[in-house]
């Protein structure tokens, strides 16, 4: 084992990895594109120790029929926009869609973790999303929304979401 390797390990099994390490990640990162997908969003730690106390999700544009799971504890907001392109779900005209979720009002400490879900409809086209994902603590934020483009991580990345043709995803087996 490389050095640098036996020092992540060391790190990680002793909890002492330093915070650009741990982020807003979502529980599956792929997903087939038009699929109905249940988007986990893991918060790992508060913002420089101060604990969280609200969560934003920013949906990207395509992403439609979305509804946030309520959290006890915890108050949900839902802000909707205008679609440019509206559909027909269930024979029904669709117009707006939710873009954003804002859960408020509760306490995660620094040392907890927690998800935070939104079920979807995705785009129909293959490729990489990012989601921005805004973390507001007792002291400060996080804004989980810089798009890593190259090998640099950034300090804050937004969460990726790899979406793939539908022939690409194995099938589902029980």
């Amino acid at each position: 084992m490389n050095t640098k390797m036996k020092f992540a390990l060391q790190a990680l099994l002793a909890g002492s990895l330093p915070a650009a390490q741990a982020h807003v990640t979502l529980e599956q990162q792929s997903a087939a594109v038009g699929s109905n997908y249940k988007a986990v969003f893991r918060v790992g730690h508060g913002c420089e120790g101060a604990p969280t106390t609200s969560v934003t999700v920013f949906l990207p544009a395509g992403f439609v029929g979305a509804k946030p799971m309520p959290k006890p504890g915890w108050g949900l907001s839902i802000r909707t926009e205008k679609l440019a392109q509206p559909y027909d779900s269930h024979g029904k005209p669709v117009t707006e869609r939710a873009a954003e979720f804002t859960w408020s009002g509760g306490r995660l400490l620094d040392a907890e973790y927690d998800e935070f879900v939104v079920r979807t409809t995705l785009p129909a086209q293959a490729g990489k999303q990012y989601i921005r994902v805004l973390q507001r603590c007792e002291k400060g934020e996080n804004d989980w929304a810089a798009i890593q483009d190259g090998k640099d991580r950034p300090a804050f990345p937004a969460a990726q979401l790899l979406l793939t043709p539908v022939d690409a995803v194995p099938a589902h087996q029980h």
